[in-house]
């Protein structure tokens, strides 16, 4: 199926390649490992183990705060941020928040997964004992996805939880999970109806507040959810920062112990301890958001829509562009079309929404169009033909 959006063209001569030019990426979207280092493996090689795959941030949960603290130095040694939870968190905030609020290698502090509604007014309390020590740091969790029942989030709609969620607990940064990729007993593997859905709630409350969020890629097979593919792993990542997304989390890093969900193949094996083939499509991807950050990092989503044939529920169709784009038309599923602006600048992001199938994308645009390349050059769009194939789940984007 195509679908074609036609403006009055601008095109004149095309104009040449630029030189070698790239965006400033000296800073990136943060990377976290969500269950990352275990604390029985917490060593520098570990910890540089995780670096050097591009993951920037580390979540794990130690068993006192003395492990923590040796963990910390660790880290610190191999240029990992933590965000911390030990039990004494809980029982003692203002004393943990005093010892590690001036770590180097301090990013946050970790509350609780998942709250329901009912856990709100304490989140509230224990989130601003915190604060009242360290307001440098933040305090973290995540929100369920909006295919949690009602009697888990404690609310009748999932855009309720997340605004009483916003008003009673003062997080700096939202968080949520969501997996979208599920097998059934044939091996036939879909995504969610709801997942797009979730993220049009979640950014959109995150935006009315005022408020970063992060959101994640599931790394880790367990019950219904299958070893991901590279292009699993990149279309949750590349809707995330279609949608806003100020940070990647991975579930999990380190392959918990398979226990009642049965997980396995994350990028650490739990049993053998050593890598799968995740940590290289991990590894691989977190080069592409690295290189990408200066698009996405404290860029304002302006809209985002989708093409196709049907388009996922709560989601918007595609009715205009920008007159800069005198020409636009995808083939296939169809794509997540997002509008950010940065500074001076203005992007197109296309994503290809099928994780199966590639997509064919035509794109033209006067003289002012150019294409940012995956590495983050830019060269002139007009350098490239007008129609290019878009691999499953990946992401073309354009600036002018």
């Amino acid at each position: 199926m195509k679908h074609l959006f036609l403006f009055i063209s601008l095109i004149g001569c095309s104009t040449p390649l630029l030189a070698q030019q790239k965006r400033n990426t000296a800073e990136q979207i943060p990377i976290l490992a969500w269950y990352g280092v275990s604390s029985e493996e917490s060593t520098v090689e570990r910890y540089e183990e995780l670096r050097q795959s591009g993951i920037t941030h580390n979540f794990t949960f130690f068993n006192s705060v003395d492990e923590l603290a040796v963990a910390m130095e660790l880290a610190q040694k191999a240029g990992i941020k933590m965000i911390i939870h030990c039990p004494e968190l809980e029982k003692e905030p203002e004393k943990i928040a005093r010892q590690f609020k001036d770590h180097p290698a301090l990013a946050g502090y970790f509350l609780r997964d998942e709250p329901g509604r009912a856990d709100f007014p304490e989140l509230g309390k224990w989130a601003r004992r915190i604060q009242a020590v360290d307001n440098k740091h933040f305090c973290y969790l995540n929100l369920f996805p909006n295919y949690a029942s009602k009697e888990a989030l404690g609310t009748e709609t999932y855009r309720e939880h997340v605004q009483l969620f916003i008003k009673e607990v003062p997080l700096q940064l939202l968080s949520f999970d969501h997996y979208p990729i599920i097998v059934d007993t044939s091996g036939h593997r879909t995504m969610r109806e709801q997942y797009y859905e979730n993220l049009e709630i979640f950014s959109d409350e995150a935006r009315k507040a005022g408020k970063p969020f992060w959101a994640f890629a599931l790394t880790v097979a367990h019950e219904t959810y299958p070893i991901p593919t590279p292009a699993e792993i990149r279309v949750q990542v590349y809707s995330n920062l279609a949608y806003g997304a100020q940070g990647i989390q991975y579930f999990t890093y380190w392959t918990p112990k398979p226990g009642t969900w049965d997980f396995h193949h994350g990028p650490i094996e739990y049993d053998t301890k050593k890598r799968t083939e995740i940590y290289d499509y991990i590894t691989q991807m977190n080069h592409e958001i690295s290189a990408l950050s200066a698009v996405f990092l404290n860029a304002e989503v302006i809209s985002v829509s989708h093409t196709g044939a049907k388009i996922p529920q709560g989601t918007h169709r595609l009715e205009k562009l920008p007159d800069v784009i005198t020409k636009f038309e995808t083939e296939g599923e169809g794509a997540i079309v997002s509008i950010l602006k940065k500074e001076n600048k203005s992007y197109l992001v296309v994503v290809n929404r099928d994780f199966k199938q590639n997509m064919s994308v035509t794109i033209a645009g006067d003289q002012r169009l150019k294409r940012v390349l995956k590495d983050g050059r830019i060269v002139n769009a007009d350098a490239y033909i007008s129609k290019l194939p878009v691999a499953p789940g990946d992401i073309l984007v354009y600036t002018w």
